[in-house]
């Protein structure tokens, strides 16, 4: 399938915060990435179930939430409820990971799960059939505008031989520092989902360079 563009909220200017989601529902962007963190499982704070059904209510896109948070499974319904179409779970955070997807499946959402850059990919090889994405961290969790981590490469190709091998279908997410200059060089790694934040909503054109990181010219 051709690649997804899933710009990332966590960019976005929150003091017009509808005209950044007008331009995302305007452009060739096919979801909206929404970075929930807890001050716990990382060292910042984002925001919450109001500011989700806030976007809800105004994205026309599919909402790719990216929970960076202990113990996810007290909010899964929660957060279907708000709006998420795609919810993304950490290995890190997950005491029981198979029954955390499983219920994000029951539940109606699609189940993601992300690993951080020092957890080996293969820790997620009896999950994998359970699974609908697998978010590969290219940055270290917790902070926008930081500089990719070049051996996100070869965790990528890793990862995809992986699911190659086990005949499962699941999309391979990439989310950190992931711009104009690297997205073509990420898909053809295996990459089928480019969440980018400060690359779209700092630039000059926003719209533009969605449309670049979608075309890849």
């Amino acid at each position: 399938m051709d690649h997804l563009v899933s710009p990332s909220l966590l960019a976005a200017d929150f003091g017009r915060l509808d005209k950044d989601i007008t331009m995302v529902n305007r452009s060739v962007a096919d979801w909206l990435h929404l970075d929930i963190m807890d001050g716990v499982f990382v060292p910042n704070i984002t925001f919450g179930f109001p500011v989700l059904k806030y976007v809800n209510k105004l994205s026309e896109k599919p909402l790719d939430v990216h929970l960076m948070i202990v113990d996810p499974d007290r909010y899964l319904e929660r957060f279907r409820d708000a709006g998420a179409s795609i919810l993304t779970v950490h290995y890190e955070a997950c005491r029981h990971l198979n029954r955390t997807v499983t219920e994000i499946r029951r539940l109606g959402m699609k189940a993601g799960v992300s690993l951080n850059p020092h957890t080996p990919v293969s820790v997620l090889e009896w999950v994998l059939p359970y699974l609908d994405m697998v978010l590969i961290m290219t940055v270290n969790p917790g902070y926008g505008g930081q500089e990719f981590i070049g051996n996100s490469y070869e965790r990528i190709s890793a990862l995809k031989k992986m699911i190659t091998a086990s005949g499962n279908d699941v999309m391979i997410q990439v989310d950190g520092g992931v711009d104009t200059t690297n997205a073509k060089k990420l898909v053809d790694s295996g990459v089928n989902v480019l969440v980018a934040g400060s690359s779209v909503f700092g630039s000059d054109d926003p719209e533009g360079t969605i449309r670049k990181l979608k075309e890849l010219s």
